[in-house]
């Protein structure tokens, strides 16, 4: 903070009366500054900012307060946060995030958003907890917007809106996470895949119990246009055509579906419904080599007993 003042001695013989008191207006808010008087610094380095803009001389002070001034704010959400008065302190936040976009703080603007959303996922963290996921999904969306990269109260917003039945919302967020690259935030893609493979799991249980395939075909061509290498949509939209008993869309779609996943239990079942799908239209010879695919899983042994048969 010693570099806050400003050394004017050499300039100060050709500034106005006027560049006088902005001077003395920035030392004062300066020293607010290093005194922790956040609210009296802001105050000043604000007037700087106003009235220095119109102030021949003033241009350096008018910079300077420019980068306090959503440090300022910045320090009051801290301040307002650590005593729990979490809507002040997100107000206060707001504030720098908005200054500091204002004046070309792109770094500053990062901190304060970071922050922001930080704050409300300790906010919606207690609805969550209580399993009120409509009030807690209301403030994630909120920490979200202000920071998607928070991936761990994105993983809670996504939990949350699919336990209150927004599936589709859910998946978006989960995909959103899954997307992500760097290595930082593996853990949570993998939880985020691990998630959608859940609960679609259980939305596609649900139209399996009313026999309603073309409604998870629907379901999955909606993930698809999203996401058109989804591993889970491919393969329940697959499975949904063999129920259907629509060999010929399950012969076109399975490689497709098979190269797109990442665990052999589930491409295993892919191409047992393949090899199925080759016998029942007496295409026998296709019918062995998608069942000799089969290599583990729930579907092995009924692959291994359907080449029997086939090799007698």
């Amino acid at each position: 903070m010693k570099k806050l003042f400003v050394t004017l001695c050499a300039v100060m013989a050709v500034f106005t009366l006027s560049a006088q008191d902005v001077t003395a207006t920035y030392n004062t808010s300066a020293a607010a500054l290093q005194t922790k008087k956040y609210a009296e610094a802001a105050k000043g380095f604000e007037t700087v900012i106003s009235e220095g803009m119109a102030t021949e001389g003033a241009e350096a002070l008018v910079t300077n307060a420019k980068k306090y001034l959503p440090m300022c704010y910045f320090r009051m959400g801290l301040v307002c946060a650590s005593k729990k008065d979490f809507t002040t302190a997100i107000q206060e936040l707001q504030k720098s995030a908005t200054f500091a976009q204002m004046y070309g703080d792109m770094n500053q603007m990062s901190k304060s958003k970071t922050m922001i959303a930080r704050l409300y996922q300790m906010q919606g963290g207690e609805f969550f907890n209580n399993k009120d996921y409509a009030a807690a999904a209301a403030i994630f969306e909120k920490g979200y917007k202000a920071d998607p990269r928070n991936t761990k109260m994105a993983l809670l917003l996504a939990m949350s809106y699919c336990e209150m039945g927004e599936y589709t919302k859910g998946m978006d967020i989960y995909s959103a996470i899954a997307a992500m690259t760097n290595p930082k935030y593996a853990e949570d893609a993998a939880k985020a895949s691990e998630m959608m493979a859940f609960y679609t799991n259980n939305e596609v249980a649900k139209k399996q119990a009313a026999n309603d395939f073309d409604g998870i075909i629907l379901m999955a061509d909606d993930m698809l246009v999203k996401n058109p290498t989804s591993p889970i949509a491919l393969k329940v939209r697959l499975e949904a055509y063999f129920n259907l008993k629509n060999y010929t869309k399950v012969i076109e779609l399975a490689e497709a579906a098979a190269a797109a996943q990442v665990n052999e239990d589930d491409k295993g079942i892919i191409f047992f419904n393949l090899g199925a799908s080759y016998n029942a239209k007496e295409m026998r010879d296709q019918a062995k080599v998608a069942l000799q695919k089969v290599k583990s899983g729930p579907a092995f042994e009924s692959a291994k007993a359907a080449l029997a048969e086939l090799n007698k």
